[in-house]
């Protein structure tokens, strides 16, 4: 069953001109309003989200999405197209909303819920696990003007979820809480996707989006330009965005007389994976075609970070496995075990170079995305052999 359907929706706003107008240009301006001045934060959009699904909405700053989530909550009214939410919504759309500073956080519990449609009844039997929730017993009488951010947060959230909606809309707002009250909301939208709820949330936190969801949007510029499986659609909007940012340099470039026709990332197993886990094998399998027959090639590869850091990079030439030349079709394989590269997104070049390095044949850049994850507590980078041993004291 359809939870969240929109048809060619889009939501328009009057640009707001630079500067501050002269009284007299403000009247020549008054009454006036042209399609030129019109902003389009969202445009042509069209999905389905059905019952039970997480779906996550990523993009750059001013994409669209938190107007998205406006729309979907109600919130905002469309200018154009039809979007309809089927079941009880709650709200975390903007920090604080619903909330009036004067008023107590127990004043607050009630107006907030009133705005989204709960009866009193159900507040009031329901008020002490909000409370609770929200771990801000001490401070429920104190006006929330007073509060902190992180407060603000919890109360809110505890007020949304502790009502039992059908779709439960975020929109960052999780990032606020401190790490203890983010690991208890984590636990409730887990509990909420076990009994079936729909989610759908904005959020910067790709790890988050990509470990909770079903699906996820891409938005650039008011549009849904894609929408898939989360890491698919995460390393898009990686790629493309880290690329304009100067980061990666996603290309190809060679004279082809060696051509890499196939790169395929294996497991221990042997099968084609786009995550590895840390301690594991990570194998790159390569099949070229050589044009003509090559003396002494060098096979090369680097590895970069999610952010486009240097990680790593070495070569056939530098690993002393001189080839003496190749011709026709041929596989290369690179095996990196165990991998020691700790949880992130990494991104693969390969490369096929003269023993000089005066002629790329082929190169592919920043071209082979993959995800390593560990299930260990150790941070970082990378996974260091060590060993702790207590002395006495000489």
């Amino acid at each position: 069953m359809t939870a969240i359907e929109a048809q060619n929706l889009g939501k328009w706003y009057h640009r707001q001109g630079i500067g501050v107008p002269t009284l007299l240009g403000t009247l020549a301006q008054w009454g006036r309003r042209h399609d030129t001045e019109r902003f389009w934060a969202l445009r042509g959009v069209d999905f389905k989200i059905e019952r039970g699904q997480t779906v996550g909405v990523v993009g750059p700053n001013g994409s669209g999405k938190s107007s998205l989530l406006g729309l979907v909550a109600g919130t905002i009214t469309p200018s154009e197209g039809t979007v309809r939410a089927t079941g009880r919504i709650s709200s975390l759309l903007e920090l604080g909303a619903g909330f009036h500073p004067d008023l107590s956080g127990r004043e607050n519990v009630f107006l907030n819920a009133a705005i989204l449609g709960i009866p009193r009844a159900d507040v009031r039997r329901r008020f002490d696990a909000i409370v609770d929730f929200a771990g801000l017993r001490e401070f429920i009488d104190m006006p929330v003007k007073h509060y902190s951010s992180g407060m603000y947060v919890r109360l809110a959230f505890a007020v949304a979820v502790e009502m039992d909606p059908d779709i439960l809309l975020i929109d960052e707002v999780l990032a606020v809480g401190d790490m203890a009250f983010q690991m208890k909301c984590l636990d409730r939208i887990r509990d909420f996707q076990k009994r079936g709820k729909t989610i759908l949330f904005v959020s910067h936190a790709l790890d988050m989006v990509e470990e909770f969801c079903d699906e996820v949007f891409l938005i650039h510029d008011g549009r849904l330009i894609q929408r898939g499986k989360p890491g698919d659609v995460i390393f898009s909007y990686l790629r493309a965005y880290m690329v304009r940012l100067g980061l990666l340099n996603v290309e190809e470039h060679g004279t082809r007389e060696v051509e890499i026709r196939q790169v395929r990332l294996l497991d221990a197993a042997g099968q084609e994976a786009a995550t590895f886990f840390t301690g594991q094998p990570l194998i790159v399998e390569v099949r070229y075609q050589a044009n003509r027959p090559v003396e002494k090639p060098v096979f090369g590869f680097n590895l970069k970070t999610g952010n486009g850091f240097y990680v790593f990079g070495s070569n056939t030439q530098i690993a002393k496995y001189p080839i003496a030349s190749i011709a026709g079709d041929g596989i290369m394989r690179l095996t990196i075990d165990p991998l020691t590269l700790m949880a992130g997104r990494f991104f693969l070049s390969l490369s096929i170079h003269s023993w000089d390095h005066a002629v790329q044949y082929h190169r592919q850049e920043d071209l082979h995305p993959f995800i390593v994850k560990d299930a260990s507590e150790h941070k970082g980078l990378f996974q260091l052999n060590t060993a702790w041993e207590l002395k006495p004291a000489s």
